[in-house]
């Protein structure tokens, strides 16, 4: 049997320790004794001031716990370390044809002297030779055996080291078979694949599909039922595969499956990967017909649909004067359309872009003819409408109104009339034409008709008619005029002297 693996901490406890021969441990019979290990426990009143160093409380606890089953109990005087207490739930973690990984924790008392690590010991069933699976000890709680063989049944045992010696052996529970446990494969398509996936050409591809299942199943691939060329990689591990395309071109595209393998048991999976481009452009386009300010044209779908559905057209116009484009319909449907709104003398080009869901063509394709926008001689007679009548009789809308005056003051007498053709005025003074009289001004604007009397005496009261007359009538309108004297008192025609 190996001796016990050297600690990984190096103290001068340890040191001592290591020094000290130290006998095979024996897990035999029940009968037979464990080693003594009580060459530490003599070393240890050498170098105890390292020990003694410990806080109080943990030399106590130490102190006051059993010894374990086949060690000498350390001496209490000085505080001397002991050994940890045993690892705690020893269980299987995975098991092979070839190897056991196991696992545990970590001892609930581990003491003041510390933990320098764990060592990991196994026998077949039915023996007691106990072998040491490490050269080192291991500081962690998750160790894996190798290099067994197929079919033997192991006991295995974890035993906790420190600068005080060897704990009390954690063991499993039951023994282990070494034999591969075998889990069916079972494909896992990511959900992004599940529909169609669909790329563009020239972008990199990197596609993961997980797969479980125990020994590492062997994995295969085919595309649309045949293997696979040669631009496609493939990467497998013990729990995916990888499908990477540098530069994806149409050719990729296809439904990809994947058979993944574990002795007779199999699982298959596949998914659809499109790779699209931008569509050619319409195989032909025609300028079918025009008339008034409309052209119709029609064409036929594009021979390179970019491998997706073509979803609409563009329609460009160019004058042949300017020749720049413009768009007059974008996502038409349909593969006639009539462009309307064009100018009269104008000759017009057009030209129409495929789309699908990338994107239009690149190029388009041109009328091969002109439409040309006629300018027709036109004859405007301008129609024909009756004469609106708006003749009207004389109206006076505004009348005279009885007036007073004095002698020596001018006034005037205002009316207004309305009338079509507009009418012609009269004034009359007691039913007599007032004739051209320096005395009287007559005058009639918009309507509006006045008579002004300038100075008017005594005798230039009476009765004062306006008349208006046209060819529809006439209308009269009169008003009396009263002319008073102003009689001055004594008094003031002294003061006017």
């Amino acid at each position: 049997m190996p001796s016990k693996p050297a600690p990984i901490k190096k103290s001068p406890v340890k040191q001592a320790a290591k020094t000290a021969p130290e006998p095979a441990p024996v897990e035999a019979a029940p009968a037979e004794a464990a080693p003594v290990e009580a060459a530490p426990a003599e070393a240890a009143p050498a170098e105890a001031a390292p020990a003694e160093a410990a806080p109080v409380e943990a030399a106590a606890v130490e102190a006051a716990a059993p010894a374990p089953e086949g060690e000498a109990a350390p001496a209490a005087e000085g505080g001397s370390p002991v050994p940890t207490s045993a690892p705690l739930d020893v269980s299987v973690e995975d098991v092979t044809d070839s190897s056991l990984t196991i696992k545990w924790n970590s001892p609930e008392t581990i003491g003041a002297s510390g933990l320098d690590g764990y060592t990991i010991e196994y026998c077949k069933d039915g023996t007691a030779d106990w072998v040491v699976a490490q050269e080192e000890l291991t500081t962690t709680n998750l160790f894996c055996i190798k290099n067994l063989t197929a079919g033997d049944l192991l006991h295995v045992r974890v035993v906790a080291v420190n600068c005080s010696g060897r704990s009390e052996p954690g063991t499993l529970a039951q023994s282990v078979p070494i034999r591969e446990i075998v889990e069916r494969p079972r494909v896992r398509i990511p959900r992004h694949l599940k529909s169609c996936a669909v790329k563009l050409v020239g972008e990199q591809l990197n596609l993961v599909i997980p797969f479980l299942g125990k020994p590492k199943p062997v994995v295969s691939w085919l595309k649309d039922g045949q293997p696979m060329v040669q631009r496609v990689n493939i990467r497998n591990s013990d729990k995916d595969s990888i499908v990477f395309i540098r530069q994806a071109q149409r050719e990729d595209s296809g439904v990809y499956e994947i058979t993944v393998k574990v002795d007779s048991f199999e699982d298959k999976a596949s998914f659809a990967l499109q790779i699209v481009e931008r569509p050619g452009s319409p195989a032909d386009v025609k300028l079918v017909d025009t008339w008034g300010f409309n052209a119709a044209l029609e064409w036929t779908p594009p021979k390179d649909d970019g491998n997706t559905e073509i979803t609409g057209y563009t329609i460009q116009k160019a004058d042949r004067k300017t020749g720049e484009w413009f768009s007059v319909m974008e996502h038409c449907h349909r593969l006639t359309t009539t462009v309307t709104d064009l100018i009269m003398g104008n000759a017009y080009s057009f030209r129409v872009f495929a789309e699908n869901q990338v994107g239009i063509s690149e190029k388009s394709t041109v009328t091969k003819g002109v439409a040309t926008i006629q300018k027709t001689a036109i004859a405007y007679t301008p129609p024909e409408y009756p004469e609106p009548d708006y003749s009207e009789a004389p109206k006076f809308t505004t009348p005279l109104i009885n007036h007073a005056a004095t002698v020596g003051y001018t006034t005037k007498l205002l009316c207004s009339v309305r009338g079509s053709p507009m009418p012609k005025i009269e004034w009359l003074k007691n039913q007599m034409v007032i004739a051209n009289d320096g005395k009287f001004r007559q005058n009639s604007t918009q309507g509006i008709c006045s008579l002004e009397i300038r100075k008017p005496g005594c005798f230039d009261g009476g009765v004062y008619t306006c008349r208006a007359k046209n060819g529809q009538g006439e209308a009269l309108v009169s008003c009396k005029l009263e002319v008073k004297q102003v009689i001055l008192s004594e008094a003031d025609k002294e003061k006017g002297k």
